[in-house]
């Protein structure tokens, strides 16, 4: 089974700060993160070290991470507690890396991703 492809869209134009959904079929889908909240099943977290490396040292930036998930749903569950311990974070400008918990984690799995507005949470 090929993997969803989803990663925030930050190119100019209609779609700029959107999720940004690619399917097998080759269809494509933008979802508004104020408005739509995105559950991601069996997950693996992408990046390009080598772009994001050149991003991080003042390059332009370009496409270089995203996430793999089998499945997408989208639904509105409410994330209680203390999540910013459960958030996933990538930003090549501060680190050319998927952060977690303090840790680098590219290329690794997780059951599910849960997005909050803007974030992407572990569940």
């Amino acid at each position: 089974m090929k993997s969803i492809r989803v990663r925030f869209n930050l190119g100019k134009g209609p779609n700029y700060m959107k999720w940004k959904i690619q399917y097998p079929d080759g269809r494509v889908d933008y979802k508004d993160p104020n408005t739509t909240q995105l559950i991601l099943e069996d997950c693996i977290l992408k990046n390009h070290q080598g772009v994001a490396k050149r991003i991080y040292e003042g390059g332009n930036k370009t496409v270089c991470a995203w996430i793999l998930c089998k499945k997408i749903q989208f639904k509105k569950i409410k994330l209680d507690g203390e999540i910013e311990k459960m958030k996933v974070q990538y930003n090549p400008r501060h680190l050319p890396f998927w952060i977690y918990k303090g840790d680098i984690v590219d290329g690794m799995g997780f059951d599910k991703i849960c997005s909050q507005d803007k974030g992407l949470y572990v569940l």
